[in-house]
């Protein structure tokens, strides 16, 4: 089979020749259909401490049908469409036990991080059934909606709240889409560029503007206040103090942006508006399931955001393209 592997040190990814895999017990072989490149891929392939590691298998937004199954699963078979969730932890420290989020696992057991590829073995915990009414595509996109789920969650939203959104990325649009389904008033979007503008309405925003000098009073005239909440999802330096300055007093601050550099705040400026700054990362089964059962029920079809579908093979040059100065959102490679 063929598959991506990141050969480390910020070196270019690779599409290489693979044995096919075989499931052992416990496992499932899907065929990979869709699979979406993430900002996590570019930010963790470019070398340095945060990195992926040398000769590794990536892609972690995935969703494919089951071919085999190995010994011991009886929940599913050939035939079934599933998403995969690609962290898997060991269910006995305190991030699996107490608060379900597989990616903080202290245990670090493995994971299924292997969606660049035709086929994947997967353990069978980790796959969920997408109901007969959503496509492969749309199950690749459970990841991403999992993590801004995740985020609005500590945001604790209450009715009516304003909201404010920095980014257009996906994190964001998802930001976005889940802070309008959770009760949020209004909700003001601002980016670094307009040209996500129609999609950050299309996902439930009231109002988007660029950064600027003037974005502070253009956002709590849009918003009627301040914000009381700030979602944080460009992952630059200079987000965060961004978010303390626009927040209102009390208000909550959540930090999606998942930046690998160090990010300056003004305790002081924090302090005298008593802001909460949650950072956030990953999810848990219960955002998968969620989605898998809510997808088709929102406000909007979350595969607006998907802006490309390329072939496995164009994978490395479109991560080159996407590291530049690009036009796309969502990019979904078809694998199988």
């Amino acid at each position: 089979m063929k598959a991506a592997i990141y050969p480390g040190d910020g070196q270019p990814i690779v599409i290489a020749d693979l044995p096919d895999p075989r499931p052992a017990m416990g496992e499932l072989l899907i065929r990979v259909h869709r699979c979406g490149i993430c900002g996590t891929d570019l930010s963790m392939t470019r070398g340095g401490i945060w990195d992926y590691g040398r000769g590794v298998q990536i892609g972690h937004e995935y969703a494919g049908e089951v071919v085999d199954v190995g010994a011991g699963v009886d929940r599913f078979r050939a035939g079934d469409r599933v998403a995969v969730m690609p962290s898997i932890g060991c269910g006995q420290c305190t991030p699996c036990q107490e608060h379900g989020n597989p990616v903080l696992c202290g245990a670090k057991p493995g994971g299924a991080m292997r969606g660049f590829a035709e086929f994947a073995v997967v353990p069978a915990g980790a796959a969920v059934r997408l109901p007969e009414t959503l496509s492969l595509a749309d199950g690749a996109l459970i990841e991403p909606l999992a993590v801004s789920l995740y985020g609005a969650r500590f945001a604790d939203i209450r009715p009516g709240d304003p909201v404010l959104v920095l980014g257009g990325g996906t994190v964001a649009l998802y930001a976005i889409y889940w802070a309008r389904r959770l009760g949020a008033g209004r909700i003001v979007v601002l980016s670094r560029s307009d040209r996500r503008r129609d999609l950050a309405i299309a996902m439930g925003a009231n109002a988007f503007f660029s950064f600027g000098d003037e974005e502070k009073g253009q956002v709590i005239e849009a918003l009627g206040g301040a914000p009381r909440i700030v979602f944080e999802a460009v992952g630059v330096d200079g987000m965060l103090g961004r978010a303390v300055n626009h927040v209102a007093p009390f208000g909550r601050i959540v930090s999606l942006g998942f930046c690998t550099a160090p990010d300056a705040v003004i305790p002081a400026l924090a302090s005298y508006k008593c802001a909460n700054l949650q950072f956030a990362v990953g999810y848990r089964m219960a955002e998968f399931l969620h989605i898998a059962d809510q997808m088709d029920k929102g406000h909007v079809d979350p595969k607006a955001i998907i802006s490309n579908a390329i072939a496995l093979d164009q994978l490395p040059a479109m991560m080159a393209t996407l590291r530049g100065t690009n036009e796309e959102t969502k990019v979904h490679v078809r694998c199988g």
